[in-house]
């Protein structure tokens, strides 16, 4: 198995899983001027993008955590997210990388949502993405086969394969 961390939370992946952390200088090496996702995992018929926001991390202050209730609430968060979807599947695409369905899971640190809550951001960031094409049918293929926002019990309980868990300070 392998595990890695990102923040204040810890992910770990199945065996089999071809597992690379990919927000990162050396990883990608365009993050002056592309967005990336935190993780990306390929296994036998899918690749995973995950990407993990953590505003209950220990060290994030009050001010911050409110500013990220707001933006999320509001839908403002799904524009970054939708922007680190995209730019992580071109460069994938570009890398010759992009063979397979993809799926977005994003995990938010944060225990108090509401399913309601993670399910209207899944929604809405699906319109965004967008997960279907255009109405006329031109496209061939998905830009993404599946998008979900959970909470870590959500993520827990759907996922168990890639169970995640907060590193106590």
């Amino acid at each position: 198995m392998t595990t890695l961390t990102e923040g204040n939370l810890r992910i770990t992946f199945p065996r089999d899983a071809n597992v690379r952390k990919f927000d990162s200088p050396e990883s990608h090496g365009l993050t002056h001027s592309m967005k990336a996702v935190d993780f990306i995992v390929e296994d036998d018929d899918r690749v995973l993008f995950i990407e993990f926001k953590d505003p209950d991390h220990p060290r994030a202050t009050d001010k911050a955590r409110k500013r990220f209730v707001k933006s999320f609430k509001s839908g403002g968060l799904d524009e970054d997210l939708k922007y680190k979807y995209r730019d992580s599947l071109l460069y994938e695409w570009a890398s010759d990388n992009a063979g397979k369905p993809v799926h977005y899971w994003i995990l938010i640190g944060m225990d108090h949502l509401t399913e309601a809550e993670l399910l209207a951001r899944t929604d809405d960031l699906k319109g965004k993405l967008p997960m279907r094409g255009p109405r006329s049918g031109a496209w061939t293929r998905s830009i993404c086969a599946g998008c979900m926002v959970f909470n870590i019990q959500t993520w827990n309980r759907n996922l168990p394969d890639f169970p995640v868990s907060r590193i106590r300070p």
